[in-house]
């Protein structure tokens, strides 16, 4: 395949940028983080979007690196304006320079960070699935094949690095799942592997969740930083996404679980309860008439069963199933993906079916996850 065949830039890869988790410790030194990725299609060039959206300090990557993983390990530096070390200014995000990389559909290559000084470790996004496995080191290992046994772990915090571009062929085109913890977990990964496994090689899925986020809401308190920024202003950040076709929102549970009276808990409010009305609203201005701009089709997906969970009660399923009730039949979307019918028990449609709960009664098991990506319909890969 000639160079003359790429003709435009497609993401190949995403996830979102959110505040991450604030622990006692919040910065790094003499630190190599590495991750994985599958490239879906072929191409001639990468670009690498590095995200400090939610810092409060410029982040420093000393070098970066992006290898093809297999038997002769290259590992091809990544530079900023022609500087190998990366400079991400508080609360922005940077695009690299173009990196020349021949790549074929279904390699692999590993991108890998090295962070000298102490560094705020304030911008990623926890993900889990079977294609989204990280990994650190203590020391600088960014342009090694391995890392050394006894000063590495795996990790599901995915730091600074954001999306990953490809320039590719005109075909190709990607696939956004937009979302909280149920897409930061696994079901965007099984429908990567489903599009893979099924021939669709023209059709990257790009994540773009947070866990905890809302719609209409967002914490300002180190407690619940992490639950992310709300949907009018994540929405737009999240959406530049090369070569996007359509995207898929699952998103809303969390307006409809978290307030439960300031004499429960001062940070949720019960004048943060929405209702159905709120976030058809919220869905509307902030993520359908954004997407339209863009030139983009826009896929409702319906919330999931939440019997069980800890602060469940019939008025919340109501409002549940009165959303979902718009979500599958506003003329508003292109279409929309049930979710909830893939995964619920039939003769209790309030709870999940027998073996899809993941055991806190709002997150799924891997078996449902598998069901949510089976639910997803050929047509959006094609």
């Amino acid at each position: 395949m000639s160079d003359s065949t790429f003709t435009k830039w497609v993401a190949c890869w995403g996830n979102a940028t959110s505040i991450t988790d604030r622990k006692e410790a919040v910065y790094a030194k003499d630190l190599t983080l590495r991750y994985p990725v599958r490239v879906v299609f072929s191409g001639s060039k990468f670009r690498f979007h590095f995200s400090n959206l939610t810092g409060t300090e410029e982040v420093k990557i000393t070098k970066a690196f992006v290898a093809l993983k297999g038997s002769d390990y290259k590992a091809l530096g990544i530079t900023l304006n022609g500087e190998k070390e990366l400079r991400i200014p508080a609360g922005k995000e940077i695009t690299s320079d173009e990196i020349d990389f021949a790549v074929k559909a279904g390699e692999q290559v590993e991108v890998s960070m090295y962070l000298a000084d102490f560094t705020q470790m304030n911008a990623g996004t926890l993900v889990t699935g079977p294609l989204s496995k990280g990994s650190y080191a203590y020391g600088d290992f960014a342009d090694k094949e391995k890392f050394p046994d006894d000063l590495s772990r795996s990790t599901n915090w995915f730091y600074f690095l954001n999306t990953i571009d490809v320039f590719t062929e005109e075909k190709n085109h990607a696939l956004v799942c937009y979302g909280d913890s149920i897409t930061a977990q696994s079901w965007p990964d099984y429908l990567a592997q489903k599009a893979w496994d099924k021939g669709f090689h023209n059709v990257a899925i790009i994540r773009r969740a947070v866990c905890g986020t809302r719609i209409l809401r967002q914490y300002d308190c180190i407690t619940y930083a992490a639950y992310g920024l709300k949907g009018e202003t994540r929405f737009p950040i999240e959406m530049q996404v090369a070569g996007a076709s359509a995207v898929i929102i699952q998103h809303g549970i969390n307006d409809i679980i978290h307030p439960v009276g300031v004499e429960v808990n001062k940070f949720r409010p019960w004048s943060d309860m929405p209702t159905a009305q709120d976030m058809e609203k919220g869905v509307e201005d902030f993520y359908i008439s954004y997407a339209r701009k863009l030139g983009i089709k826009v896929w409702s997906g319906t919330l999931l069963p939440i019997f069980g969970w800890r602060t469940y009660a019939p008025f919340r399923n109501d409002l549940r199933n009165e959303f979902n009730d718009w979500l599958r039949t506003s003329d508003k979307f292109d279409g929309c993906v049930d979710f909830d019918k893939a995964v619920r028990n039939p003769e209790k449609p309030e709870a999940f079916a027998q073996g899809f709960d993941s055991g806190d009664h709002l997150h799924p098991s891997e078996a449902a996850y598998k069901a949510m990506a089976e639910a997803v319909p050929e047509s959006l890969l094609s």
